[in-house]
């Protein structure tokens, strides 16, 4: 049995590994979410395709399969405060992109203005992956739009995603 202390520490080690933060958009008619990944990685060159983690419960992932398609917003630093909007409060709840500088994409899925960089992605594949599914994107468009920016990373995040609570029962 593993304590809670150690638990902690193996959650901190997750803050080791080299992820960005990302604002994934959906949208379906009129309706439009997004919600904050930190489990995204880049797949295949040919074609050019990105795995992207979500939660079954959230109210975005309905949209994305309804729609079949969503951008992935590259986070920069100093947008701490827009991650933590968009990954803990609920789409169910309110428009979360109220507020927030954004354009349609050629998909119809959010781009917002002052990212880093977008990523829009048409749905290829799902698989289960424990208490998330991954999805596979065919990336169709994309854009850097910030040249000078660094991106945030994962470990800038802190315990937003409550991570660290999910470890009392080991590993």
């Amino acid at each position: 049995m593993t304590t809670k202390t150690e638990a902690n520490q193996v959650a901190a080690l997750f803050r080791r590994l080299t992820l960005g933060v990302y604002i994934v958009g959906v949208t379906d008619g009129q309706q439009r979410d997004a919600f904050t990944a930190a489990w995204i990685t880049q797949v295949s060159f040919d074609p050019l395709l990105l795995a992207v983690s979500i939660n079954p419960d959230n109210a975005s992932y309905e949209m994305l399969h309804a729609s079949g398609t969503f951008t992935v917003n590259v986070l920069k630093q100093g947008q701490l405060e827009l991650a933590r909007l968009m990954g803990t409060r609920s789409g169910r709840e309110e428009d979360k992109l109220v507020g927030i500088r954004f354009r349609p994409g050629r998909t119809g899925a959010p781009i917002l203005e002052d990212a880093l960089a977008y990523f829009e992605c048409e749905l290829m594949g799902r698989t289960r992956a424990g208490d998330h599914e991954l999805v596979l994107g065919r990336v169709v468009d994309g854009k850097v739009l910030d040249q000078g920016a660094a991106p945030l990373t994962y470990a800038e995040t802190g315990d937003m995603d409550g991570s660290a609570a999910l470890f009392p029962r080991g590993f």
